[in-house]
């Protein structure tokens, strides 16, 4: 007996569309169309469509493989798809792509109109986009809470509480929207494939930008 050859999905993309009441059937008719398309493209696997909870909003999940990110990237820019996607707003509300790797996407999504694209940059990136964001703003904050004597003799427990929410918020809607608006070259979508000469510089710049926050700091 020949061994069964299962095809293991490496390129996943959960997509989540949100449905009023009363268009569940002209939802699943929409959405067999849309995976016949793909069904035609190289590398398509299988898609996966989840019914919602009942609820105030009804959430569609469906989950698309492909066998390789760069034809789940073709299919996502192809015209085929666009054109489907269009006529299929006239159904279901909105809807977005989700991803639930490491919990950091907010910061590194990249929108286009009402869709998010992509699943956000490999979980490394995110960790080092958010170590150069995070550590001249530590770093500042507390030379400049120590300087000024700002919250000095508070409790450890309450003084962090504030640095804390001090830090996210700057973190939130100052800093990071600059390291990703500056290094969006780099952050790209994980799916989307990334010559290593850009790579490679990507995470030059983030080494080097460290290398010399630290130099800095330690002569302050």
């Amino acid at each position: 007996m020949s061994p069964i050859n299962e095809s293991i999905p490496t390129a996943s993309l959960v997509i989540e569309h949100i449905v009023p009441r009363g268009k569940g059937l002209e939802f699943r008719w929409w959405h067999s169309k849309l995976t016949r398309a793909a069904s035609r493209h190289q590398g398509y696997l299988r898609t996966d469509l989840c019914a919602p909870i009942k609820g105030s909003q009804l959430k569609w999940y469906s989950i698309l493989h492909f066998d390789s990110p760069e034809n789940l990237n073709r299919w996502l820019k192809s015209q085929e798809r666009d054109k489907l996607i269009e006529s299929g707003r006239k159904i279901f509300k909105t809807y977005q792509f989700k991803s639930f790797s490491t919990g950091l996407e907010g910061w590194f999504s990249h929108q286009t109109g009402s869709e998010q694209f992509g699943l956000g940059p490999p979980a490394w990136k995110q960790n080092l986009a958010v170590i150069l964001a995070l550590y001249p703003v530590v770093m500042l904050q507390g030379l400049l809470f120590s300087e000024l004597g700002i919250m000095q003799d508070w409790h450890p427990a309450s003084s962090m509480l504030v640095n804390n929410l001090i830090t996210s918020s700057i973190l939130t809607w100052i800093v990071m929207p600059f390291v990703t608006q500056l290094m969006n070259f780099w952050l790209q979508p994980a799916h989307q494939p990334m010559p290593t000469k850009t790579n490679l510089l990507g995470t030059a710049i983030i080494a080097g930008c460290l290398g010399v926050a630290l130099v800095l700091f330690n002569v302050m």
